[in-house]
């Protein structure tokens, strides 16, 4: 008589077998190098921009404040180096006020739209740690920041060969979208790492975005000067408003902003 009974099927590979045990999607831990250690503040940058899965992975470990500290470490360093070019552009006291407006501007940013991003993210169905979101967010200052590093040197010639208020504004808004767009990138990725549903992070990058654009029309004058450090409480403007000013045709905004003529 021919043997009924079914051959069972042959196994699957390990990294097969655990995605379908994850619902398709393998998990963090299943990439070897993922898990390999991320040595201090220059491992952290190599991390962001090679393996930003290796970041991801790392913050839902133990001890991760330490790799967030390290993000945010780089985050203010860039920035200050970064502020100091912008500095350049008017020289004097802009060349402290410009990095540190810059720097506080951004952290400050991220800290207020932190909470909206965990809502977000727990929105998505994502089961995330308020850590584990706080250093996503960390790496998106890290990566925007190095990136301006990167801008720093063509800035630079810029800055300190024309004369034009609204020309620089336009290039460093340039450079700061094009950093940003690279860091809400890792970010995203990093939600889609963590729930596999990025839509509300999607969301929230506009937020955060219209959050940093107005932040440097409150913390204004960041590249040319003023007769106060900070504009006062009858001087609030939408950034589109300030914007608008700054292209004054008249060219009485040349070095200063508009505020102070």
């Amino acid at each position: 008589m021919n043997d009924l009974t079914p051959t069972p099927p042959p196994p699957l590979p390990s990294a097969l077998a655990a995605a379908g045990a994850h619902g398709g999607a393998i998990p963090l831990d299943d990439a070897p190098e993922d898990r390999v250690p991320i040595p201090g503040v220059a491992g952290a940058v190599e991390a962001m921009l090679r393996q930003p899965k290796r970041i991801v992975y790392h913050l839902r470990q133990p001890g991760a404040g330490g790799l967030i500290a390290a993000m945010l470490a780089v985050a203010a360093l860039c920035s200050l180096v970064y502020g100091v070019v912008v500095g350049t552009f008017s020289g004097g006291d802009q060349l402290w006020i410009a990095p540190v407006k810059i720097t506080v501007g951004l952290m400050f940013s991220a800290l207020i739209c932190l909470p909206s991003l965990y809502i977000f993210s727990c929105l998505s169905g994502s089961h995330a740690r308020l850590v584990e979101v706080g250093g996503l967010l960390a790496g998106l200052l890290a990566l925007l920041n190095v990136l301006l590093l990167g801008f720093a040197p063509v800035a630079l010639v810029f800055s300190t060969s024309t004369g034009n208020l609204a020309a620089m504004g336009a290039l460093h808004l340039l450079f700061g979208l094009i950093a940003t767009c690279f860091g809400l990138r890792f970010l995203n990725a990093g939600v889609a790492q963590l729930s596999g549903r990025p839509a509300g992070s999607r969301v929230w990058a506009l937020i955060f975005l219209l959050v940093l654009l107005q932040m440097t029309t409150a913390l204004r004058p960041i590249i040319g000067t003023a007769d106060t450090m900070l504009p006062g409480l009858k001087e609030k403007k939408f950034f589109i408003a300030h914007w608008m000013d700054c292209l004054d045709p008249s060219g009485k905004a040349k070095r200063a902003w508009p505020e102070t003529r």
